[in-house]
């Protein structure tokens, strides 16, 4: 009777895989499909984003590098969607993880890297935290939908951002507390300082800095915390089922405002990243459009850190892939964006795909019920 077990395991897993394969297969040929009516040769295109994506050493960097955010922002959709909230607004925590993590790192010039490294992206984890918890309290205190609220904050976030970095005028108006004096009419910040920057793991042309395990390491965390810890039980079970957790004694509206503030930190941990490891300064164009990737990323991977972890890599590749696409096929990048979108549509519909691979009712009924699961918290 025990021999049976591992392979259920291995059979609602492989249910749990059907949905965000046939997503993606299908995404791809519809991708080619409008290629084709396009005039272009989508085998053409293909060939040159996995040349561009895994061809050489530079195009596995640039993979790994567009991976990095995409972990991140991916497990602060997925935290959230454990207590059945969607959070849009890992663009907005990006960004003040950026502007956070940024403020630290161009100032307390003396400090040991040992010490100035930490406290620049635990500065980015509590910039996101602040950003995160805010629609957390107002939908526990006031009943705001977090979608609204958190959509509103990433605009805030983003002007926010821009004013930190302005430049003035030639009026006199008072430029922003971050401005680097050296920019001229350039909005942005100053480099951060040598001591508060990721060191590379390998270095120019490759540029792929040590962010990459941060990255991992916050995946196997968030897995942890979830499956491991009483606050990732009260966190499922408050997704499962508000009124049942409360009756048992879970501390509901704590668990909430937790889970959106976690969710929040590791988008704010995201930008801290990108702004220590590569960018090394914060500009208003620099900011959360990863964000919004983030959600795809997590609903691919069905919520489950190690499931983002995968997504996030094939959407590092299609990104790292897009501009070697076009130089060599003339097909515009723009199509991966496309490509991004359908993937999302087919997860959120498993009804399309039913249609497109005529599958069993009763098989896409399993899978999608492993996702919708996985969604409220499991």
């Amino acid at each position: 009777m025990a021999i049976a077990y591992p392979k259920i395991a291995f059979s609602r897993t492989l249910r749990a895989l059907l949905i965000p394969l046939l997503a993606l297969l299908a995404a791809l040929l519809t991708g080619a499909i409008v290629m084709i009516l396009s005039g272009d040769d989508p085998l053409a295109a293909y060939s040159g984003l996995f040349q561009g994506a895994f061809g050489d050493g530079k195009g596995w960097a640039r993979t790994i590098r567009k991976t990095i955010p995409f972990i991140l922002t991916g497990l602060s959709v997925a935290v959230a969607f454990k207590v059945s909230l969607f959070n849009i607004g890992a663009s907005g925590q990006f960004v003040m993880g950026t502007i956070f993590a940024v403020a630290v790192g161009i100032n307390f010039e003396g400090l040991p890297v040992f010490v100035h490294l930490p406290l620049a992206l635990i500065a980015g984890i509590v910039g996101g935290m602040i950003w995160g918890a805010i629609p957390g309290i107002l939908k526990v205190y006031t009943g705001a939908h977090e979608v609204i609220v958190t959509i509103m904050l990433n605009y805030v976030a983003a002007l926010f951002g821009g004013w930190t970095v302005y430049a003035g005028g030639t009026q006199g108006q008072t430029p922003g507390p971050l401005w680097d004096e050296t920019a001229g009419a350039i909005s942005e910040t100053p480099d951060v300082l040598a001591s508060a920057q990721i060191p590379w793991l390998f270095g120019p042309p490759y540029r792929v800095h040590y962010g990459v395990f941060i990255a991992v390491a916050a995946a196997l965390f968030v897995w942890w915390l979830i499956f491991k810890t009483p606050l990732g039980f009260e966190m499922r079970t408050v997704g499962h089922n508000m009124k049942a957790a409360a009756y048992a004694g879970i501390r509901v509206n704590f668990t909430i405002i937790l889970t959106m503030a976690i969710a929040g930190g590791l988008a704010g941990l995201a930008g801290a990243i990108e702004t220590l490891g590569l960018n090394h300064k914060f500009a208003p164009e620099f900011g959360g459009a990863v964000g919004f990737d983030g959600i795809t990323v997590a609903l691919l991977g069905q919520t489950h850190p190690l499931g983002v972890m995968l997504a996030a890599f094939m959407f590092g590749a299609l990104d790292g892939g897009a501009s070697k696409m076009q130089f060599e096929s003339g097909v515009p990048a723009d199509i991966i964006q496309i490509i991004q979108a359908l993937v999302l549509a087919f997860v959120a519909a498993p009804l399309i795909i039913r249609m497109i691979f005529r599958l069993r009712r009763q098989t896409l009924e399993e899978a999608a019920s492993t996702v919708s699961t996985s969604w409220g918290g499991s």
